[in-house]
């Protein structure tokens, strides 16, 4: 292996603890529950069709497809997500396979329709993981995402969050990027048409108080989870992100009940 295949699994093996990390489904089933039927209704998903879910987690845009009669493929770098979404989508049409988003191991052209919920804006290189998106749909079909944008609440999650943990290596993206359209169509190029990007916002009511929002995420969302361990040994550090995430909800809050989390819903056809 070279400097750089070994820097790119080390990488890799530190995301799959991330995620594999704390209890991405009940945020999947908690929180964003929604996401994923709205994007299989955004990309037509269709009875009969070979569905590619890349980055699915737990299958929150899986399962639906599979619902909606297509053959659904769910891939993901953690097995542990893909462990709990196939003993949660048992007698459904989904095969779970382990897949790094930027090198998926499939045909090209061997999905009609590529989906990914606020999956594949995570994989570290933006042009390797867009690049495999179109690589494996044929001409013709469809690819489908979701994506957290800069501006909205999550953007803003990790934003805060940034002072609390490491740097990321060089040439690592932030995965918000994928919420800004000009950055998407960017990755994808004149190899796809028919683009449609609409900002949207998810309501989230999962949260009566800041408070616990930030016990949530802290206990069962991965980045969250890793940013508390990173500063264990430093009490004052860890009261300011304790702070700093009650303050961000809160402002969100503003003393109601609510959230809206703004996200990127973008379509698109392969050339």
């Amino acid at each position: 292996m070279t400097m750089a295949d070994e820097a790119d699994v080390a990488l890799k093996t530190k995301h799959r603890a991330v995620w594999s990390s704390g209890d991405y489904g009940a945020v999947a089933d908690q929180v964003i529950p929604t996401l994923g039927p709205e994007l299989v209704r955004a990309a037509g998903v269709a009875a009969g069709e070979r569905v590619l879910d890349v980055a699915a987690g737990t299958g929150n845009a899986s399962v639906p497809a599979a619902q909606a009669g297509a053959t659904v493929v769910a891939s993901d770098l953690s097995p542990a997500l893909l462990d709990e979404g196939r003993e949660a989508s048992a007698g459904l049409d989904i095969e779970w396979r382990e897949a790094d988003a930027e090198h998926l191991p499939f045909a090209d052209g061997e999905f009609d329709v590529v989906l990914s919920c606020v999956g594949v804006m995570f994989a570290p290189h933006h042009q390797d993981a867009a690049d495999e998106l179109v690589r494996v749909v044929r001409p013709g079909g469809r690819i489908g995402l979701i994506s957290w944008t800069p501006q909205g609440f999550i953007g803003r999650l990790f934003a805060t969050m940034k002072p609390f943990v490491a740097p990321p290596p060089a040439g690592v993206q932030p995965p918000p990027l994928w919420g800004e359209e000009g950055h998407v169509r960017e990755l994808l190029g004149d190899r796809v048409s028919a683009v449609s990007a609409m900002r949207q916002t998810l309501v989230v009511d999962r949260f009566a108080t800041a408070e616990e929002f930030r016990d949530f995420f802290r206990d069962h969302y991965g980045p969250t989870l890793m940013a508390y361990r990173f500063n264990a040994e430093d009490p004052e550090k860890l009261a300011a992100l304790d702070e700093a995430l009650v303050a961000l909800a809160g402002d969100e809050l503003a003393g109601g009940t609510t959230m809206g989390w703004e996200y990127l819903l973008l379509t698109a056809t392969r050339t």
